[in-house]
């Protein structure tokens, strides 16, 4: 069986993208240079930041075709992080929102990925 246990973003610049993160998460990197920056969160999942300048084989994707995700365990969570995020300058793209699924924000971070925040509220 196949556990999902690390993300890797391709990203411009990984020092400007460690900074965004460090801040996002309020966590520091384990691992941080000028090609490569390594997150492990809270949950060991682990978070990569790969410059897309180095990446063997050359990757053909765009930015936008996913999205990171955090799950929340309340609406009030949701608007929390969308202040807080705020405040950090990070960019908003849709601002708390009740969606068929539940309520949601989505922000961008430096390259363009997508960051969502959500609280389920379907099953």
């Amino acid at each position: 069986m196949i556990t999902n246990t690390y993300f890797l973003l391709y990203v411009e610049n990984p020092m400007a993208s460690a900074d965004f993160y460090s801040r996002l998460l309020d966590k520091q990197p384990v691992q941080a240079s000028a090609d490569f920056t390594l997150f492990i969160l809270d949950s060991g999942i682990k978070l990569g930041l790969w410059s897309r300048q180095v990446v063997k084989p050359e990757a053909q994707a765009s930015v936008g075709g996913g999205e990171l995700g955090w799950a929340v365990d309340s609406r009030e969570a949701v608007d929390e992080l969308h202040q807080h995020w705020r405040a950090l300058g990070i960019t908003i793209v849709q601002p708390p929102t009740a969606m068929g699924f539940g309520y949601t924000l989505l922000a961008l971070d430096p390259d363009g990925h997508r960051l969502r925040v959500l609280y389920l509220t379907v099953g």
